[in-house]
């Protein structure tokens, strides 16, 4: 049995969750304060956009994670409809709110950042419009979560409707190459080198590798969550048969301890 097969187990996922979070929560609280040290007094400022780059630490980790958990749902899509995965609904749903507060970090960052360089807080730019498009299509899929009541219906259909929304992460990656944009082209990920100083990127990596592990803390939680509260529901479907099984439609749920 494979390590993945093993995670299927929602005991031994609880388990070794359990264990797991307080490192990663803890060492992603370190990696954050040498990460904004590094960010807000380590690296100079730019010499075209002055003190205003430092919201790059916020904003670019941010954009990352909120492709990168709508990236996660979709393989979490997969593995519920191909394989019947018993975790992959549950790491679906968790991941919506998380990748949706990491799109609008984005888009209230870059407004931030965009209102001193462009002289606007918002332009109907490629990039922009597209993550504004991820962050509705977040809010869509919650939706739907908390539309239809039955678990595997809404997951079949959040699933479809998760799949169908993948066609938006490429053209955010690859929007400000296709199209002539405001927004400037990448400049960490790139086939010659990064193209930021060293003293820039050193913390802006770092940055990133904090709110990634702060992200998979919260997804960890979030999973555990809904792990309980399916269990809690599935006891109290049980239940519910049990009393309707009892002689007088149940009548022995609803008599007091004296009798």
């Amino acid at each position: 049995m494979t390590f993945i097969n093993q995670l299927a187990n929602p005991t031994r996922f609880m388990a070794l969750s359990g264990s797991l979070l307080p490192w990663i929560a803890g060492l992603s609280g370190i990696l954050f304060i040498v990460g904004f040290y590094g960010a807000f007094f380590s690296a100079p400022a730019d010499y075209q956009q002055g003190e205003t780059i430092r919201i790059m630490y916020i904003h670019v980790p941010a954009a990352w994670l909120a492709m990168f958990f709508y990236s996660l749902m979709t393989a979490s899509a997969i593995g519920a409809l191909v394989w019947r995965h018993p975790l992959a609904e549950v790491a679906q749903k968790a991941a919506a709110p998380i990748g949706a507060a990491f799109a609008l970090i984005c888009l209230l960052t870059g407004a931030l950042w965009g209102r001193p360089m462009w002289g606007t807080y918002w332009v109907w730019d490629a990039r922009l419009t597209s993550m504004l498009v991820l962050l509705l299509i977040y809010l869509a899929i919650m939706a739907l979560w908390r539309t239809i009541d039955e678990p595997t219906q809404a997951g079949r259909a959040v699933s479809i409707l998760t799949l169908v929304g993948f066609v938006n992460i490429p053209i955010i990656k690859f929007s400000v190459d296709w199209w002539n944009t405001l927004h400037q082209p990448a400049s960490v990920f790139r086939m010659d080198g990064p193209t930021i100083h060293p003293s820039m990127l050193w913390p802006l990596l770092v940055c990133a590798v904090a709110f990634s592990l702060f992200a998979v803390a919260l997804h960890l939680v979030a999973m555990r969550t809904e792990i309980m509260r399916r269990r809690i529901r599935t006891l109290t479907i049980l239940a519910a048969d049990r009393a309707e099984q009892q002689p007088n439609g149940g009548s022995l749920i609803a008599r007091g301890p004296a009798e």
